[in-house]
This record gives structure tokens, sequence and C-alpha cells, in this order.
């Protein structure tokens, strides 16, 4: 299920698009205990200049999200967009070739609408073997060097380690890490936001 937050934030001008997946989506508990929403609440509180569209699904791979996303665009006047796309892929075991090409044809529509994109650098856990794993991580900073985007620091590196912030299948994090997400999200926008002004 897509839930797409309704653009009824007066203070916020710039639509930023989520593209994500389960770690977005607030797996394991209700829409309004995920961090988007929380980060949300605290971008209208402080007057900030943009807010979040969360189109991110549980389960979500790249070929997902290149699959949904001109219809995304299409619909929605989007400022930004942040690919939080891949960790599906990686637990998988999908080529890296092909998350490369998925994540570049979807950076790609959006630089056709001079739509700024950011890549987050996900991070998968090393069931896969020391070679799969640096093949997948390199896949980000590829994709970011030859398309001149900023790749994001993974939000969960700083969740992931710490059992007390995650849910019982040591992927997902807890309701208890949604706000720590948040404040990692909200000064990351920060930055960009600065750069870009």
């Amino acid at each position: 299920m897509v839930i797409l937050l309704p653009a009824a934030h007066a203070t916020a001008n710039h639509k930023i698009l989520l593209l994500g997946d389960s770690l977005s989506a607030s797996y394991g508990m209700t829409q309004n205990e995920g961090w988007v929403t929380l980060l949300n609440r605290q971008l209208d509180q402080q007057n900030a200049p943009y807010n979040i569209i969360n189109a991110s699904i549980s389960g979500e791979t790249t070929a997902g999200g290149l699959s949904r996303l001109p219809g995304i665009l299409a619909k929605q006047s989007i400022d930004a967009l942040i690919i939080e796309l891949g960790g599906n892929d990686g637990l998988r075991g999908f080529p890296p070739k092909l998350i490369k090409n998925n994540l570049t044809q979807m950076v790609e529509l959006a630089h056709a609408k001079n739509i700024p994109v950011y890549v987050m650098n996900i991070r998968i856990p090393p069931n896969y073997g020391p070679r799969y794993n640096k093949m997948f991580t390199d896949v980000f900073a590829q994709v970011g060097s030859e398309k001149d985007i900023t790749v994001l620091p993974f939000f969960m590196e700083q969740i992931a380690v710490d059992p007390s912030m995650m849910q019982n299948d040591g992927i997902h994090p807890n309701r208890t890490a949604q706000a720590k997400i948040a404040d990692i999200m909200s000064k990351q926008l920060a930055t960009i936001y600065h750069e870009r002004d």
C-alpha cells in the first residue's frame, strides 16, 4: 500500500519524495509511529521549507521503485527525490549490475524533470560474503559518481549496532528507533537544503 502524505503543509514549499522500502514504511508498526511521520511533524513545528512525501513500500526492490516512479512523478509535483532502495535486492542476492541499472534509470527519470536526486548508501549483512558485499556497496558510490549526485549516509548504520533499537528479526528498526532515525534524517535534510541555498 502506497501512502502519499497530503501536501497540506502550509509552511512546506518543497516536497521531497522518499522512495524506500520497509525501513521507511513503518514496518511492524502503524504509519503514525514511523520516522517519516515523526519527522514531518518536526518539520511542521519548525516551519521548515520542506516536507516528505512517503512512497515507501515494505519489500520494495529497485525494480519495483523503477516501475512505480514514472506514475508517481506524473501525479505529484516533486522538488527532490531520495531513493532508499537496494536492501531487498541485496538480501535476495540480486546482481549488483542490475541494482545499479535500476538506480541509474530512476535518477535519469527524475533528472529529466529537473528534480535533484539523493541516493542512500544502503548496507546489508555480510551473508553473501565479502566479494558480493563489496560489489553491492560499490554500486551506490558508482551511481553517485557517474550521475554527479549526493550519496547520503545510511541511517541504519547507527541503529543496527544497537539491539535495543531493532525488532526481533534483527533487520527492521523498532518503535524506539524511529525518533532517532527522524533526528538523523532531519540533520541530513538540513545539510542538503543548506547546500542548495
